[in-house]
C-alpha cells in the first residue's frame, strides 16, 4: 500500500499546479477558486472574496455538474477549477479527485492559503 506521501505525489504529477498569483488572475478572468478550508480556519484567518466555500466532505458531489446536489456554477466538466486549502496539501489530493470525475481542468493552489496571503492578495476577516 503506498503512503500518503506517495499518493500525494502521484496526485501532484497530474496536475498544472498554480502560484496564488495565477490563482488570482484566473479567479479574476472567470475560474472557480474553491476554498475547501473548514469554517474554523476561515475564520481564523480570512477569507478570499469571491471564493465559494466548499467542504471538503462533499467536493465532489458540489462541482459534478452530473449530481443533484451542485452547485449552480458546475455548468459542466470543462469548467476551471481552483482548490485551494490552508497549506496546498489536502488541495493537491482534491483537484486530482475532481479530475478523476471528470473535471479535466481542476489543479491547485501552491502553498495554499498561506502563499496567498504571503503574496498580499485580498483577503476579508
Amino acid at each position: 500500500m503506498p503512503t500518503v506521501d506517495e499518493v500525494l505525489e502521484r496526485a501532484r504529477r497530474r496536475l498544472e499546479r498554480v502560484t496564488a498569483e495565477q490563482a488570482a488572475a484566473e479567479h479574476a478572468g472567470g475560474a472557480m477558486l474553491v476554498d475547501t478550508r473548514t469554517a474554523e480556519q476561515r475564520a481564523s484567518t480570512g477569507e478570499i472574496p469571491g471564493a465559494i466555500c466548499i467542504d471538503r466532505t462533499v467536493l465532489e458531489w458540489r462541482l459534478d455538474p452530473s449530481s443533484p446536489s451542485r452547485i449552480a456554477e458546475a455548468k459542466n466538466k470543462a469548467i476551471r477549477v481552483i482548490v485551494i486549502c490552508a497549506e496546498g496539501y489536502s488541495s493537491s489530493l482534491a483537484a486530482a479527485s475532481l479530475q478523476d470525475i471528470g473535471l479535466v481542468n481542476a489543479t491547485d493552489v501552491i502553498g495554499g492559503f498561506e502563499a496567498w496571503q504571503a503574496a498580499g492578495l485580498p483577503v476579508t476577516r
